[in-house]
């Protein structure tokens, strides 16, 4: 059973490292010990904070947790993570960019990686005929073990603390009905990746350019997420700048959504951030992803 707390424990227990309750604490041993004696647990990937995000996700309750830790690393190995990172080569990154733009850009005012997708902008026929649905799917667990090993290490050593989310900006300007009925099956298996087997990831979530009707929907869909996930959801229309700064430093927010930034290259094309900073990614990277060669 998860552990009860009332309200105030609640407020003063968040159920990552340094602020867990001495039942929390329990949990994550019991909960350490077991995966371990079931040989499921790896050394380089399953610390704490790790072990944490997917009690956290499961309310600690040992049982669900156990269960989705399982079926995660069950659809690793099936999926072949760990060989499709050593090996992924995305040369069509820049093209695929013109049609689908997806990208990691600079840092929030917490030091978390801003992710920025601009759905609106999605061109389907265009972006189909230079990829496939499977490279897309392969490019998103990628780099999702791109923000695990690079991203977020950085961003982390770069601030003194320890970085765990992102920052999303989710761009509507231009979606209709019939644009987002093409990329539907993308996003839901993007969705089920995400949620299953990279818990916890998500920081703050911006929703920009929304129409009258998205808002409306979200105002009934809300109420019926967790309290927790529905905070971190800002739903915002076309004035949405003045929020997004408050949040984000001018300098590190694209001159496209208000920002100063206009890299070289383009912003979505650059991956400016701490992880470029380090040198982390120099020499990990062919075309974006991760190549050939041991995560640090």
């Amino acid at each position: 059973m998860p552990p009860s707390t009332n309200s105030t424990e609640q407020q003063k227990y968040t159920g990552r490292i340094g602020s867990l309750s001495p039942q929390q604490e329990e949990i994550l041993d019991k909960f350490r010990q077991e995966v371990k004696e079931e040989g499921i647990f790896d050394e380089r990937r399953h610390d704490d904070a790790c072990l944490l995000r997917f009690l956290r996700a499961r309310k600690f309750d040992l049982v669900k947790t156990k269960k989705m830790f399982t079926d995660c690393e069950k659809w690793r190995k099936e999926f072949g993570v760990d060989e499709l990172v050593a090996t992924f080569d995305y040369k069509e990154r820049d093209e695929v960019m013109k049609y689908y733009p997806r990208y990691y850009h600079k840092t929030d005012k917490d030091g978390r990686p801003i992710y920025i997708e601009e759905i609106g902008k999605v061109d389907v026929k265009a972006l189909y005929q230079i990829t496939t649905i499977e490279r897309q799917i392969q490019n998103l667990v990628v780099e999702y073990e791109k923000l695990a090993d690079i991203r977020l290490p950085s961003c982390s050593e770069k601030n003194g603390k320890l970085i765990e989310t992102s920052c999303t900006i989710l761009d509507l300007k231009g979606v209709s009905i019939r644009s987002f009925s093409n990329v539907f099956g993308f996003v839901k298996q993007a969705s089920n990746i995400g949620q299953n087997y990279y818990p916890e990831r998500m920081g703050k979530f911006y929703i920009i350019n929304a129409p009258m009707l998205f808002s409306s929907v979200w105002n009934l869909v809300k109420p019926l997420l967790d309290e927790v996930t529905a905070a971190k959801i800002v739903i915002l229309n076309s004035k949405y700048q003045p929020t997004l700064l408050e949040n984000i430093p001018i300098e590190n927010l694209p001159a496209a959504f208000g920002g100063k930034c206009e890299c070289e290259r383009g912003c979505q094309l650059s991956d400016a951030g701490p992880w470029k900073e380090s040198g982390a990614i120099n020499g990990l990277v062919t075309n974006g992803s991760i190549s050939n060669a041991d995560k640090k």
